[in-house]
């Protein structure tokens, strides 16, 4: 009995660990497949496009074009003025800086030669002093030198008539005759004959 055990006894340990294998490979096979890794796509959120912002700027005096114009914040001097159309022939820009950056609600005035620049107000909408007139040789004023302030200044001239008499004195040159003051918009007979002592051509 024990020399068959001994005999057999090789037999039985390969038995054994071909049923330990086998064991090993059904578990291995019926064990789950682990699940499948989830593919995450991550979509970038697009940026919300800049609004460029704006700036209202009033252009006056002598530009071929007066009037109100929006341009683009950082804007410059020289933009402003190429919307007005540039400046006229006889108009004085030593003084302005045609690269300076505008303000939002700022005015521009561009003057004749020889023309003092009236005061403007600042962007703020706080206006300086206002400068009294300024006479001619005989005491009146030189209808064809005066700025916006000294004609805003004379009886029945508010800002929007003194704004028409130096538009009329760009676009028609200086006034020959005093009279022809009558030919600007919102001056008749009436207004004339308050303003007419007061005011020369010299």
């Amino acid at each position: 009995m024990d020399n068959s055990l001994t005999r057999y006894r090789p037999y039985l340990v390969m038995m054994l660990l071909f049923i330990s294998v086998l064991v090993g490979t059904v578990y291995v096979l019926r064990r789950p497949e682990s699940a499948p890794a989830t593919l995450v796509i991550v979509t970038a959120s697009p940026r919300p496009s800049a609004t460029v912002a704006s700036i209202m700027i009033d252009v006056r005096g002598a530009v071929n074009k007066p009037g109100v114009y929006s341009l683009a914040a950082g804007s410059r001097l020289q933009d402003a003025l190429t919307l007005a159309g540039e400046t006229l022939p006889n108009a004085d820009t030593r003084a302005l800086n045609l690269a300076r950056k505008l303000n939002d609600g700022e005015q521009i005035y561009v003057p004749l030669q020889g023309e003092i620049p009236p005061t403007i107000p600042s962007a703020s909408g706080k206006s300086d002093s206002r400068s009294a007139p300024t006479p001619t040789r005989a005491g009146k004023l030189n209808l064809n030198t005066a700025t916006l302030q000294e004609l805003d200044a004379l009886p029945g001239i508010g800002p929007v008539t003194a704004q028409s008499i130096i538009d009329y004195r760009n676009q028609n040159g200086a006034f020959k005759k005093l009279d022809d003051v009558k030919k600007v918009r919102g001056i008749g007979d009436s207004l004339y004959n308050q303003i007419k002592d007061l005011i020369a051509l010299e």
